[in-house]
């Protein structure tokens, strides 16, 4: 008898635990679909939902990681605010009359993320590792006051090593270098790279340091970032992290090609990536970055003629700023819509908002990997291709290689290139960063660019996707009722 109340009690305290799980799912979870997968998780599969659950379902837009303000004092807040958007409105006084539809998402950004609207910038258009680590090591190289570098993958490789020796000789020569890292991405240098670093002046950093009691949740809130900014006037950022991966030679046969784009900026749009590094320094190292003259020097005269603005999210925002951002841009296009990313879940919002763009005649393409390196969020990828086609969306898969570029074009006169993709990860729990150009010039070099990648790639045939056998199509249904966690 005694056995069996204990395990009447076992009993009814393990429902009350699934029970007070889901409870707090429904209350905690704010996008439905999210919440009927966790449902589903803890209902069919109790002790791993729970654990699935705790580890990486938290609310963080109702638990910040860290406030992005560099200013503590509510008066200058308020004033820097007020002149960001004084000098944005001067600046899309200047702009040209063909760009002024993008008005509603110049203000999103303003509002949604105080990322102000500069003029005068010079674009460099990187294609792959091969010339993004040319540009990095000469801008690099000539630096004077300081060097401010933010990877989600800094690799102990031969790239890697080139980095660190000229990070290294300019910290010797009194250049302040800072290196913010991320602890899982960048796992490989934490031995030795990092401490030869120290060892020479450089300030080097984990972005959320992984705990082994707080391991799972700290795994899943990464910092996906890349961002240099040299002197406060020259600044990188994309797609392309610190590896040999990145790099197509002829001296490794066999190696995968990949293809990925970065962009080089020159110009006042420097200044919020600058800002977004010092609030992920302030939050990740022992000392506070306060803000200086030095670190915002870019010339504000004619470096070149682009207009643009940084979209920034993460589990610091209140919002999901990039996916609002994709979506008001797609929502505005008149004639074509060019998407590149390598992980594309798109969710129901993006799913409808491309479908919407589509059916409203607009010329969808989609260029995706031909082979992914996770078979499950491919798998959940797919399962979207029917509703898209069905609407007239062309989805091309890549088969020269592996995509891993981060783009959007929009007519011939929006760019969107950057670190997120197309995917609930990038949307909701990683620290993302796009660079949003307003520029003619830029967007028809993109654009040639896409088009010269679709000989690489291979068209879906919408009626022979629907042929497909249906052991085919069941992993794809089967991993879209998760496609929310992944």
């Amino acid at each position: 008898m005694q056995e069996i109340s204990w395990i009447l009690l076992l009993e009814i305290a393990y429902t009350l635990v699934v029970i007070a799980t889901c409870l707090r799912i429904i209350y905690d979870t704010n996008s439905t679909s999210k919440t009927l997968a966790y449902l589903m998780l803890t209902v069919f599969f109790p002790i791993l939902g729970i654990i699935i659950y705790f580890c990486v379902g938290t609310n963080y837009r109702k638990r910040k990681l860290y406030s992005k303000k560099i200013v503590n004092n509510e008066l200058m807040q308020r004033h820097i605010k007020k002149q960001i958007f004084r000098e944005s409105e001067k600046t899309w006084n200047t702009v040209p009359a063909e760009l002024l539809k993008y008005q509603k998402l110049v203000k999103l950004l303003l509002n949604d993320g105080m990322s102000n609207l500069s003029g005068n910038n010079k674009i460099e258009i990187l294609k792959n590792g091969e010339e993004k680590f040319p540009a990095v090591l000469e801008a690099i190289r000539q630096a004077k006051h300081h060097i401010h570098i933010e990877y989600y993958i800094y690799e102990d490789d031969e790239i890697g090593n080139q980095i660190k020796a000229v990070l290294m000789e300019k910290a010797r020569a009194g250049v302040q270098v800072r290196l913010i890292y991320d602890d899982f991405g960048s796992r490989s240098i934490r031995k030795k790279v990092v401490p030869e670093l120290i060892s020479a002046g450089v300030q080097a950093y984990p972005f959320y340091k992984i705990l082994f009691i707080a391991l799972a949740n700290r795994i899943n809130y990464r910092n996906h970032r890349k961002i240099i900014v040299i002197d406060g006037c020259i600044a990188f950022t994309g797609g392309i992290n610190v590896s040999d991966r990145y790099i197509n030679s002829s001296k490794r046969p066999g190696q995968l090609y990949w293809r990925d784009t970065h962009v080089k900026i020159t110009g006042p749009g420097i200044f919020y990536l600058q800002y977004l590094f010092i609030c992920d320094w302030n939050f990740c190292a022992d000392e506070e970055l306060i803000p200086q003259r030095d670190f915002f020097l870019a010339d504000q005269k004619q470096q070149g003629n682009a207009v643009m603005q940084i979209a920034a999210s993460g589990p610091d925002s209140d919002n999901p700023t990039i996916l609002f951002s994709l979506i008001q841009a797609i929502g505005m296009a008149e004639k074509e819509i060019l998407i590149t990313t390598p992980y594309f879940i798109p969710g129901e919002t993006l799913l409808d908002a491309l479908v919407v763009a589509a059916l409203s005649g607009i010329k969808v393409v989609l260029l995706l990997p031909g082979k992914s390196d996770s078979r499950m969020v491919s798998a959940a990828g797919k399962s979207y291709y029917g509703d898209l086609m069905s609407a007239g969306v062309e989805i091309y898969e890549y088969q020269k290689g592996f995509i891993h570029a981060k783009t959007m074009v929009s007519d011939e006169q929006l760019s969107v290139i950057g670190t997120a993709n197309m995917d609930n990860r990038s949307f909701e729990l990683n620290f993302e960063v796009n660079s949003v150009i307003y520029d003619s010039h830029t967007a028809q070099q993109m654009t040639k660019t896409f088009y010269q990648d679709l000989e690489d790639a291979q068209k879906i045939d919408p009626k022979e996707w629907e042929k497909r056998p249906l052991y085919k199509q069941f992993p794809e249904k089967l991993s879209r009722l998760f496609s929310p966690l992944l």
